[in-house]
């Protein structure tokens, strides 16, 4: 579970409905790592182009985690520039995370996300201060990948079903 959000600014503009924080939650903890949950990485280059790459980020420890090779660029870009968005499509809520992202070579938080990787039916190992798998996706470039852990900032979200609403939420970090 994400840590909860330390303010909220109702985005709506049909009226006031701010879209509760719990709903999104519950929407994290039921869709987020299943491979049919479209999930979008943005990052910035140093020339300062956008990029934008699908990746198959996890909820671990009360954070979001996922993947990249070293030569990807998504890990190229996040190697300058921390700054990053991750755009999730859930079943009832648009949700779209802001903040910075950095390589976690902590063997034990490694060996606990990967955990839950397998959990997930993803067969990933730690493998020295990376990570391992049979396969991956295209995007992630080939073995080893390094694991990312994503610091929230803002996270904004629009409902896709009633009850409607709109919200940014701001967090600690």
């Amino acid at each position: 579970m994400l840590a909860d959000p330390v303010s909220a600014e109702d985005l709506n503009i049909y009226g006031k409905a701010e879209l509760p924080w719990d709903r999104v939650q519950k929407a994290i903890d039921t869709w987020i790592g299943l491979p049919e949950t479209p999930q979008f990485l943005g990052t910035v280059s140093p020339s300062g182009k956008p990029s934008s790459a699908g990746i198959g980020g996890i909820e671990a420890d009360g954070h979001i985690y996922f993947t990249s090779g070293p030569a990807s660029k998504k890990s190229r870009n996040l190697a300058t520039n921390p700054f990053c968005t991750l755009s999730i499509r859930f079943p009832d809520v648009d949700l779209v995370l802001s903040g910075e992202a950095h390589r976690i070579i902590d063997p034990a938080e490694l060996d606990r996300v990967t955990a839950v990787y397998r959990a997930g039916g993803w067969p990933a190992e730690r493998s020295g201060d990376a990570i391992t798998a049979p396969y991956s996706a295209q995007s992630a470039g080939p073995a080893p990948w390094h694991l990312y852990r994503l610091t929230i900032h803002t996270a904004v979200g629009v409902a896709l079903t009633d009850p409607h609403g709109a919200t940014r939420w701001h967090f600690a970090h």
